[in-house]
């Protein structure tokens, strides 16, 4: 049994531990119990009145990238398409909590994305202005700008890696992704959503190009509709179904340090150095590296990445070499060639896809899930997904936010 999150009510609620058994029959099967899943439930029954839906998860309620990520949550992408669907995510953000009736700790806290050489510099206020443009909150500060926004940045001219400037989103920050994830189960749970955990798929049925159900551990179970909405494991569940999906997984490193006083008042990220670090709200530091590059289905990484993390970190924030690290892990995320989002229909009938996102998932939670509920509920994209088709990759109208993510996190 998953460990209750603070502030959680001490009687543990249904939707906690309660563990059913799969209905021979379901409108709509949801593969994968994490943020999006659970999100997609949701509003699927918020929104469209669709109940008779089930989540299936092989683990436990939200085991797997959602307990494994950085919490960061932000907008300021450059393209329009990445902004419109991280913006309307973030709006979303904004009264999830009084939507829900639960705290999910989410603190606005801003979002430093820090430039390092000429050409982040120029990068960062094309992107600025390209967010202003789209209605996103968005400024250039300069190096004392910085470090009155957070002063233990190191913003002496003389380091490895000299601070001449940032991009700042004040409306971003952090929430608590455990809170988050079962704010969504227990609002899914009271609409009559069945969530059942321990339930791994083994095959997915089509007949005739259309979905007919699933094979899991639990039993068979027939399905209306099917959406996959498993990070890290997309291409072995699409290819049940015989698609073969443009992505590739890699493990993705972060760390926690012991808890501290509180000395970190906001969220700064370095594409330069592939660092990114916020104070969590029980004191610990949690500090995030770049996808590692291999292609792996392992939750761990590989030292010398999170050893040139902290070394980055150090030049950074030198009161940090006083902190002791207390847990290292990583998650699986899915990789798409141009660093942006799969999120629609497939070509498999009523089999829907939600995967790529790399680093971006946990921020857009909320968004992704009202999006995909709309594309499964309507068999059709809603306009701010319909930019991440599947079909992309072959017109080439690729969304490559590769470099305008400002460290694609």
């Amino acid at each position: 049994m998953t460990a209750a999150p603070d502030g959680a009510p001490q009687e543990h609620p249904s939707w906690l531990w309660r563990n059913p058994d799969p209905k021979p029959s379901y409108d709509v099967v949801i593969i994968g119990a994490g943020g999006h899943g659970l999100a997609t439930a949701y509003y699927l029954a918020a929104e469209h009145g669709i109940t008779n839906v089930a989540v299936v998860e092989r683990g436990w309620l939200a085991g797997g990238n959602m307990a494994r990520n950085t919490t960061i949550i932000r907008s300021n992408y450059l393209w329009d398409a990445s902004a419109g669907i991280y913006e309307h995510s973030l709006k979303l953000w904004e009264g999830l909590a009084e939507a829900l009736d639960y705290d999910i700790l989410f603190s606005q806290r801003g979002v430093l994305n820090l430039a390092h050489t000429l050409q982040d510099v120029r990068e960062g206020i094309r992107r600025v202005n390209a967010n202003r443009l789209n209605g996103i909150d968005a400024e250039w500060l300069d190096p004392q700008q910085v470090a009155d926004v957070c002063p233990i940045v190191d913003i002496s001219p003389d380091t490895r890696y000299p601070v001449l400037g940032a991009t700042y989103q004040p409306r971003g920050g952090i929430a608590k992704h455990d809170h988050v994830a079962w704010a969504f189960a227990r609002a899914a749970d009271a609409m009559g959503v069945d969530l059942v955990q321990n339930c791994e798929v083994t095959g997915i049925d089509v007949d005739r190009g259309r979905v007919a159900g699933l094979r899991t551990s639990r039993g068979p179970i027939t399905a209306g509709k099917v959406a996959l909405c498993a990070a890290g494991h997309s291409s072995v569940l699409a290819g049940m179904a015989g698609l073969r999906l443009p992505i590739q997984s890699h493990p993705l490193q972060a760390l926690v340090s012991e808890l501290l006083e509180p000395v970190h008042p906001c969220v700064v990220m370095s594409n330069a150095v592939h660092v990114y670090v916020s104070q969590a709200h029980k004191g610990e530091l949690v500090m995030g590296a770049g996808v590692d590059a291999y292609i792996s289905y392992a939750q761990r990484g590989s030292v010398h990445t999170i050893e040139r993390q902290m070394s980055a970190a150090l030049e950074l924030f030198p009161i940090f070499a006083r902190a002791h690290v207390l847990r290292t892990w990583a998650g699986i995320v899915d990789v798409s060639p141009d660093a942006s989002p799969i999120l629609g229909l497939t070509p498999v009938e009523h089999l829907y896809i939600n995967c790529g996102w790399g680093t971006g998932g946990f921020k857009a939670t909320p968004g992704a899930g009202s999006v995909y509920a709309h594309t499964i509920a309507s068999d059709a994209p809603h306009p701010l997904n319909a930019p991440f088709s599947l079909e992309r990759f072959t017109t080439g109208a690729l969304v490559d936010e590769h470099g305008a993510a400002a460290v694609a996190h």
